[in-house]
């Protein structure tokens, strides 16, 4: 099937935030980078949709809110492991803002995770105790069927919309280019593994940029 963005498709833009760019609290390498690309892609596309970090404060994810742990460390939660990190994208704050250059006028949903104290979201489709968001209901109610996931973290983030939406029965494309990693040990190798396993393409921007647009 060709790359090229048609109606039923989505480019799904996972937490281009001020906390995850540059200077934020838990910045991934180069994160910035990816603006720019991500609003090219958008012009491609008649559906986007974007997830934001959306955290409490004393989130269980954070690690000031277990004394004597240690940032990245994992511990055991009721949900099962669970990486400690920088306390990063609260509530209504500039760290959780969308980078000021993201330029996306037309996206039409706006979906925040990670805002139940007691539980992390990587994936936009289910909390990381498998509840659901809501997501998946809102993609098929709209006859939306395959997605182009860009953003960050690749290895984190990117990587678990991916696989769930996979799941769930969509096609995940990941333009891997317009992502940006976290790094940590043997996190972007998984990935990829993930992603072989579950048949989910990876490509680069410019299989959908250099092909010309429908009339």
């Amino acid at each position: 099937m060709s790359p090229r963005p048609i109606s039923t498709d989505v480019l799904l833009v996972i937490d281009v935030q001020n906390d995850f760019c540059p200077g934020g609290s838990l910045a991934v390498d180069r994160g910035d980078e990816v603006v720019p690309l991500i609003n090219r892609l958008g012009t491609e596309f008649e559906h986007v949709v974007l997830t934001q970090d959306w955290h409490p404060l004393g989130h269980i994810s954070f690690a000031s809110s277990h004394p004597g742990r240690r940032l990245f460390e994992t511990i055991a939660v009721p949900y099962g492991p669970q990486t400690l990190w920088p306390d990063h994208c609260l509530q209504a704050t500039t760290g959780a803002a969308f980078h000021p250059d993201l330029d996306l006028p037309h996206a039409e949903l706006i979906l925040r995770k990670g805002f139940r104290p007691e539980i992390d979201s990587y994936s936009a489709f289910c909390e990381n105790d498998r509840t659901p968001t809501g997501l998946a209901g809102y993609l098929r109610e709209r006859g939306l069927k395959r997605l182009f996931l860009v953003g960050l973290a690749y290895d984190y983030c990117v990587r678990f919309c991916a696989l769930d939406g996979a799941e769930l029965g969509f096609e995940c494309i990941v333009l891997e280019d317009a992502c940006r990693a976290v790094g940590q040990t043997g996190s972007i190798e998984s990935t990829n593994q993930a992603f072989a396993e579950r048949g989910i393409e990876r490509l680069e921007t410019a299989a959908l940029l250099e092909i010309p647009r429908s009339a």
